[in-house]
């Protein structure tokens, strides 16, 4: 009996032992933090909207949100990195991510510059311009292209975020981020963002402006009064 029972005592010491792990405790991970899960974790649009006050100055943005808020953000860390885009007008539509104070911006967009027409040389030849048409109400769409149909567009989180649908990919829809690079009265330009390094491009549009007219040798022609030419 009595080596039956240290029989039994010598397995239980090697079974706890064995356990243990040569004395590091393993540990279960929690089935929330499983990395493919936090992949699927929609980050939050920490964009501010709305119209620039009288009180804007110099390193300054003053704005009142669509919330009802006044809010007098610091301009200068947006200032430092290039991130005020499109001036900066009293009574000017506008985007802006700010810091968790609300203190300082960190990216200000002014979304009525944003807004138009933005064309740039057909990369195929060369010969005619394509481009983008910003519009009113998040829509977006293409200019003289059919290879690339515009859907929709939004800034999120201080990105411009574009919808669209490719020539020859069915009904699917597919969403780009963009980096904004400059944006002024006549110039846009912004970059791929979260794509592959063989498949970044920059865009690099202006503002489409209506050709002057051209006679048959090529003269441009003036614009005339069409009253005095009634008489």
């Amino acid at each position: 009996m009595k080596k039956n029972g240290m029989f039994l005592m010598t397995a239980a010491m090697m079974v706890l032992c064995g356990s243990c792990g040569g004395g590091k405790q393993q540990v279960q991970l929690d089935d929330s933090l499983d990395s493919t899960k936090m992949e699927n974790v929609i980050p939050r649009d920490r964009t501010i909207y709305g119209i620039c006050t009288d009180g804007t100055a110099m390193n300054t943005l003053e704005m009142v949100t669509d919330n009802g808020d006044t809010l007098a953000l610091n301009l200068v860390k947006a200032q430092e990195t290039g991130k005020v885009l499109g001036g900066l007008q009293a009574s000017d539509r506008v985007a802006v991510v700010a810091d968790a104070d609300k203190k300082n911006a960190l990216v200000v967009i002014n979304l009525n510059t944003l807004m138009g027409d933005w064309v740039m040389p057909d990369p195929i030849d060369g010969s005619a311009e394509i481009g983008i048409r910003i519009k009113e109400g998040g829509v977006a769409e293409s200019i003289d292209q059919s290879v690339i149909v515009y859907r929709t567009w939004k800034i999120f989180n201080g990105e411009l975020e574009i919808e669209l649908m490719r020539e020859g990919g069915g009904d699917e829809e597919e969403t780009n981020r963009y980096e904004i690079l400059t944006l002024g009265p006549d110039t846009l330009a912004y970059r791929t963002l979260g794509k592959p390094r063989d498949e970044i491009e920059t865009f690099e549009y202006s503002r489409w402006k209506p050709k002057p007219k051209v006679d048959l040798h090529g003269l441009e022609l003036e614009e005339t009064n069409d009253e005095f030419n009634k008489i």
